[in-house]
């Protein structure tokens, strides 16, 4: 019983985040047409994509506590009935500051990754958790369906019926989630919101952040300035390089699970030295190949398998830092991830405008794959410190 149980939460606990994160990526796949239908100059544009991301990220921490006090069940309902508000008074504005201040708190919906993370982790052991966690990261798979369903319905019922549509599905998916999951006790004595912040004391609670801030990260910012590459350097018409970009997206989030597999298996750091070492290798061929469509494009798709794999792997490893304080090491570490997407595209512009290309951020990240690289040998070597400590 307690078996099915626990395959049920992991099934509507990811199709919760799926729909979630459609929600979260509400702005970007429409973000031509609302420039235009608001008459919004490019930095009014780029504010209103960037703000559910930034909230979204940086909510995780006490959304993941919080789910670790009161419960997954009740914690991911009352997010995405909370999301209904926001997404009606969007529907019902347009004018642009509105519309700014439904996006801030649209951006909840990215809160629900924590949510999902701390609320799986608890139904399944810990030798399980890595296949466990990358299966209910398939969720971000929320973002390519926001990018294909979202323009269709924009062109063809009306700016409104995006967002009328996205209310009626949360509502849907809320009432399906809380009929169909159930809360596990909650521990004897919970903790407060200070004792569950004494993860970030820990050293492994900012290795694991430096890890997921690269490659989730990564997976984040190469989803959002991918079309830009191939439109900018290859000259590809917006609809190629839309597709491509989702086939990125795609490949990246469904080897997450393999990912968590092999962590299981293998061990999480060996895995990731993997993925580090590879990335830095894609790094250097993407700064070196620009000019060259077929060897840089080839290069993007591996680096999707490495950061799909990498992401998988750094969450195996998060209910080994903290076995009774998941929801906080989820939340610190799933912000990290989502601050890490939002700087890359920024900084690629300011190099872009510098120096009239984008081979030094690319270098840029090899080098940050070379530090993260250096740090997982150092908790190597921390881990077989505890275990002579211990013994």
């Amino acid at each position: 019983m307690r078996q099915n149980r626990a395959v049920l939460t992991l099934g509507l606990s990811t199709m919760a985040m799926t729909a979630s994160f459609v929600i979260w990526s509400v702005f970007s796949p429409i973000a031509g047409q609302l420039k235009e239908l608001l008459h919004l100059s490019s930095i009014q544009m780029s504010l209103l994509i960037a703000a559910p991301v930034l909230l979204g990220s940086i909510m995780r921490i006490p959304m993941g506590i919080y789910t670790d006090r009161f419960g997954g069940r009740r914690v991911f309902t009352a997010t995405m009935l909370f999301l209904i508000v926001p997404l009606l008074a969007a529907a019902s504005t347009q004018s642009y500051w509105v519309l700014l201040l439904c996006a801030l708190f649209i951006g909840v919906a990215g809160t629900t990754f924590a949510i999902s993370m701390t609320y799986v982790s608890r139904w399944f052991p810990p030798e399980r958790q890595g296949l466990v966690l990358g299966l209910a990261g398939i969720g971000n798979l929320g973002g390519a369906v926001a990018s294909y369903t979202l323009p269709f319905i924009f062109n063809s019922y009306g700016f409104q019926w995006v967002f009328w549509s996205l209310a009626i599905l949360m509502a849907c998916v809320s009432v399906i989630f809380w009929a169909g999951t159930t809360d596990l006790p909650a521990p004897a004595k919970a903790k407060t919101f200070k004792q569950s912040m004494a993860v970030m004391q820990d050293q492994a609670t900012w290795y694991l952040s430096l890890f997921y801030f690269l490659t989730f990260g990564g997976f984040v910012a190469f989803g959002a300035y991918l079309p830009t590459f191939l439109t900018d350097m290859f000259h590809l018409p917006a609809t190629d390089a839309g597709i491509k970009t989702a086939g990125f997206v795609l490949i990246a989030t469904l080897i997450r699970p393999l990912g968590g597999y092999w962590a299981d298996r293998f061990g999480s750091r060996k895995v990731l030295v993997v993925v580090f070492t590879g990335i830095v290798v894609t790094s250097l061929v993407m700064a070196v190949f620009t000019s060259h469509f077929s060897v840089f494009f080839t290069s993007c798709y591996a680096a999707a398998i490495l950061l799909g794999l990498g992401n998988g792997a750094v969450f195996k490893m998060v209910p080994e830092v903290s076995a009774s304080n998941i929801g906080a090491v989820t939340g610190i570490v799933g912000a990290a991830g989502g601050v890490g997407g939002f700087f890359p595209p920024i900084l690629l512009g300011m190099i872009k405008d510098l120096t009239g290309a984008y081979s030094l951020g690319f270098v840029l990240l090899a080098l940050f794959a070379c530090v993260c690289l250096r740090m997982n040998y150092s908790t190597k070597r921390m881990e077989l410190r505890n275990q002579e400590a211990a013994a």
